[in-house]
């Protein structure tokens, strides 16, 4: 079978692979679909410090079912499938909170272990998502990223009328932004990239602010008037961002952190009392599947919106050494098989 690789950075091939043999309590998957993610394009570049070589990458992963063994969720062979792609301990203390997405040996796909950018793939039956037997291929695997922007609501606890500040106008950010639309809240998106910006204001974002050209603070007070956000989600990992929450955030409010910085952010302690901000952490997702689907399949949430191409197995290197150079040029691409 085939299977995207890369066997150092930039070292990225189309190759060869044995098919795989499904072992106990594994599911056999023809994938359909795999998206190409921001953490896939830094695997090949080298600066994801988390991904080991050499390495299958894919973790945004739709298929059929081949073969199954008995499972909960009542899924059989022909069933259309998500597959949830961080695999966790089950044993260490997140696990026993039930919050598996921050397990202390959690393993992501194509990250730490082999992915999914592949033929066919084996996965633990337990870990996967039924999808409607109508829903595009084209658009399911897309429900992961969905899933990483609905945990960041979640961990901010989002509630109807607020405004959240969006930091990042990329998947994850416009993402949040179409789903806390879609739940009566209102969105704030802030970029430096005024091409994003205009995207999100297409798609029906009610606020954009390019702070590179305009004073973020000012802005969002204006929006708020006077209040500021109560909720800011930080979706780029630019350490200048993760510092500019707490200049954004209201007096009793939240801050979700998702993006990823490389470096550490210094941060005004004092801040964090006076306003007696909550700020929270927000890894992956865990238990969002099941939204994310139901979101995408009724239109909810058009996730169709961001799908920048959709292109073969064949063409998928030539796709990511492209992303790689011209990253502005792209939202979202999805690899079709």
């Amino acid at each position: 079978m085939k299977g995207i690789h890369i066997a150092e950075p930039l070292q990225l091939k189309l190759i060869e692979l044995d098919k795989p043999v499904p072992k106990e309590n594994e599911a056999l998957i023809k994938v359909k679909s795999a998206g190409i993610c921001g953490s896939d394009i830094n695997a090949y570049r080298g600066t994801n410090p988390l991904v080991s070589y050499p390495r299958t990458i894919g973790h945004e992963i739709a298929g059929e079912v081949i073969s199954i063994p008995p499972n909960e969720q009542g899924i059989r062979p022909g069933d259309k499938v998500i597959v949830d792609p961080y695999l966790y301990c089950g044993k260490c203390y997140p696990c026993s909170l039930n919050r598996t997405n921050c397990c202390e040996h959690l393993q992501v796909l194509g990250v730490h272990t082999d992915g999914g950018m592949v033929e066919y793939f084996c996965h633990p039956a337990h870990m996967l998502v039924k999808a409607p037997d109508d829903m595009p291929w084209d658009i399911m695997c897309m429900a992961e990223p969905l899933t990483i922007a609905l945990h960041g609501l979640h961990r901010s606890r989002l509630a109807r009328g607020e405004h959240i500040a969006i930091i990042g106008a990329g998947a994850i950010g416009l993402l949040a932004a179409l789903a806390a639309i879609h739940y009566g809240a209102v969105p704030i998106v802030i970029d430096i990239l005024q091409e994003r910006l205009e995207q999100a204001r297409q798609f029906g974002v009610p606020h954009v602010i390019n702070s590179s050209r305009e004073d973020a603070v000012r802005e969002v007070a204006a929006i708020t008037k006077g209040r500021m956000a109560e909720v800011v989600l930080e979706a780029s990992g630019a350490n200048p961002a993760v510092r500019m929450t707490l200049d954004l955030v209201s007096h009793a409010g939240r801050i979700a952190l998702t993006g990823w910085p490389k470096q550490e952010t210094s941060l005004p302690t004092d801040v964090i009392t006076k306003k007696e901000v909550d700020i929270v952490g927000s890894r992956t997702s865990v238990g969002e599947f099941a939204e994310a689907v139901d979101l995408i399949y009724t239109g909810k949430v058009d996730v169709r919106k961001l799908l920048t191409k959709v292109v073969s197995m064949d063409e998928a290197v030539d796709a990511m050494v492209d992303i790689e150079r011209n990253p502005n040029r792209y939202l979202k691409v999805n690899v079709l098989l």
